[in-house]
């Protein structure tokens, strides 16, 4: 059994780091097209890493960043497989979310692909996306999602972002969407705010049915929706003329995704907790915010 679970770990990992050079040229590539005198940008790739309290390795990935582009102001992009022990309050956590055997056999694996995109143009809309397997010797499950936050928002961009997601997810069950967009409209949404950080998408966690296959294939699509979701609604916004007003607008709204990463992000807690490089952790927020 463990063959399999070797087996299987090897080729999520290797998934997610497709994914993630398939995006980095899309990237790229809308960058080459965005007409301007500015040099095109380009990603600055970092390898990570990570180790244990005993100085043994424990991990790392790559930690792709673009700064200041033609098209995006900040976007990173990145993949990581970090395993381990957890600590104590780690523990704590996993077991109260079901997971048995926390306390006898604190190891775990954890893999996945993470990205977050800040544009220039104010009418061309933020995106995060992410997706991700976790291990442990008792338990094994998928998550992760993508969800759209404009500061301007357009019901036709929104409703493609939604469209593209559905088409990917209905081949696993016509439920699905509903129950995944559900989701994500409760776990973005901002408490101390009173309002949804975007305009949604899709989310899941702690996915095991108990088919790996089949949840790994769900995994899988969720990324292979994102870039038809996500490009065309970039290359329709990304020449819009564009005010002061509408940028401090975004500047605005940019404070709200960084309030709800710090406080709430699942995802941002376990990696500072579990001792990963705090840049790649942080790497979602913004390059600049504004509070009023």
């Amino acid at each position: 059994m463990s063959q399999v679970f070797d087996t299987q770990k090897q080729t999520a990992s290797a998934w997610f780091r497709c994914l993630r050079d398939d995006i980095v040229a899309a990237f790229e590539s809308l960058e080459d097209r965005h007409a301007s005198d500015a040099p095109a940008g380009r990603f600055e790739v970092t390898q990570t890493t990570r180790a244990s309290d005993d100085g043994a390795d424990a991990g790392g990935g790559l930690m792709s960043v673009m700064r200041g582009g033609r098209v995006f102001e900040k976007v990173g992009v990145n993949v990581s497989t970090v395993y381990g022990q957890l600590g104590e309050a780690a523990q704590k956590s996993m077991a109260a979310r079901g997971v048995p055997g926390m306390d006898s056999d604190p190891r775990f694996w954890a893999s996945g692909i993470s990205l977050v995109a800040h544009m220039q143009n104010p009418h061309a809309p933020a995106v995060h996306m992410n997706t991700r397997m976790f291990w442990t010797p008792h338990a094994w499950w998928f998550g992760g999602g993508s969800d759209l936050n404009p500061c301007i928002e357009y019901d036709e961009d929104t409703a493609h972002f939604h469209a593209e997601q559905k088409a990917h997810l209905d081949p696993h069950g016509a439920d699905l969407y509903p129950e995944l967009k559900a989701w994500a409209d409760e776990y973005f949404y901002i408490p101390h705010r009173h309002r949804a950080r975007g305009v949604g998408g899709i989310f899941m966690d702690d996915r095991c049915t108990g088919d790996w296959e089949a949840d790994f294939a769900l995994t899988q699509d969720i990324g292979r929706a994102f870039l038809p979701a996500y490009v065309p609604l970039v290359d329709k916004r990304r020449n819009t003329v564009w005010t002061e007003a509408d940028k401090d607008a975004q500047l605005v709204h940019r404070g709200l995704y960084a309030e709800y990463n710090l406080v709430y992000d699942r995802g941002t807690k376990f990696g500072l907790a579990t001792g990963h490089d705090a840049n790649a952790v942080l790497m979602s927020l913004p390059p600049m915010a504004k509070w009023v």
